[in-house]
């Protein structure tokens, strides 16, 4: 066994120490434009001329710039006239916000929402409930409530959503061989991108987006257009209201939000009004059998604890919450990425 000397403390604890920096550097630079501009420039530009477009203080522009570099978002190149700065393919691709990968929403969804919870990570720790009522003077008891406390608050957290699945929505639809449903309910399905990428890789489906009426009605407005004719709208609540008859029911990122008895009481009603030979798809983050990671999704974990009233689980909590529900025939896949996908059938 070796000495305290063998292990770098000080270097792990100041790499987790700065976590924290590193994340709000990133959201800053997005929050500001940077990349935006130096995507439109079309060239690298100087730390004074980035500064006077975005109307900054050129002395914290060039240090926001340079510590933009030192994480790779942004290349430098030092000539006669000084610094000129250009973005990665990664800034380019998934933080300017025209690009159809941006995760700029996502991002600022975290800076001002999710940052603010975990200021009372200890709290939630102490007491096991979400924060909201510290963060933003919110009742926790209805965490939906909360996060869609404001109409321009739903949409931060829609278009987040949205970036999300631009990226992952592919992998975990195509995890599985879905093209025998035809008739499928995204459950919480919010700004419709999972259902957009469903229609795209199985062209003879049509998805229902079964949401709140507030969210469905911001969807219809803002993100998905009616010549979108294979994506429809179903308005209610599906702890309340009834669930309509469907072949396939997706519920992605939805039972993580919720105790095991709640998603127990959604997951029976979604087996009654499922066909017989249909099924449910559940997209997740999965932890490991023995939760020693991923470490991302333990992070999630966290995040659960200080916004809902949810958890991350494993496969095997999935499947037997499908099982107690009455689903049977239960497949997991591991994607590689960071969803993964539980199939029940009925």
């Amino acid at each position: 066994m070796g000495s305290t000397e063998d292990l770098d403390y000080p270097q792990i604890i100041v790499q987790y120490s700065n976590g924290f920096l590193i994340s709000k550097v990133m959201f800053t630079a997005c929050e500001l434009g940077v990349f935006d501009v130096l995507l439109e420039s079309g060239k690298p530009l100087s730390s004074d001329a980035i500064a006077a477009h975005l109307g900054t203080s050129t002395m914290g522009m060039e240090r926001l710039l340079d510590a933009c570099v030192g994480l790779k978002l942004l290349a430098v190149e030092v000539t006669q006239e000084g610094a000129l700065y250009r973005n990665t393919e990664i800034s380019n691709i998934y933080l300017t916000k025209s690009s159809p990968k941006s995760q700029y929403h996502i991002m600022m969804y975290y800076s001002n929402t999710v940052y603010s919870c975990w200021q009372y990570l200890a709290d939630a720790v102490r007491e096991g409930r979400n924060q909201y009522e510290r963060a933003f003077g919110i009742s926790s008891k209805d965490p939906f409530g909360a996060m869609y406390r404001s109409d321009e608050e739903m949409l931060k957290f829609m278009a987040g959503q949205n970036s999300v699945w631009s990226i992952c929505g592919r992998d975990v639809l195509a995890a599985f061989d879905l093209s025998p449903f035809v008739q499928i309910y995204d459950l919480g399905g919010g700004g419709g991108a999972l259902a957009r990428e469903c229609v795209s890789l199985y062209p003879n489906s049509t998805v229902t987006i079964y949401d709140l009426p507030k969210v469905v009605q911001v969807a219809k407005e803002r993100f998905v257009s009616p010549e979108e004719r294979q994506i429809a709208f179903h308005e209610g609540d599906f702890f309340i209201d009834s669930i309509p008859e469907a072949e396939l029911y997706i519920l992605s990122k939805i039972l993580h939000d919720w105790d095991d008895d709640k998603c127990k009481q959604l997951l029976a009603k979604v087996y009654k009004a499922c066909k017989p030979g249909g099924g449910v798809l559940l997209v997740e983050s999965l932890l490991n059998e023995d939760k020693s990671g991923p470490v991302e999704t333990q992070l999630y974990s966290m995040n659960m604890l200080v916004q809902t009233e949810g958890k991350e689980r494993t496969a095997a909590e999935y499947s037997k919450l499908l099982e107690a529900a009455g689903f049977g025939v239960i497949q997991v896949k591991r994607t590689g990425k960071l969803y993964d996908v539980v199939l029940g059938r009925k």
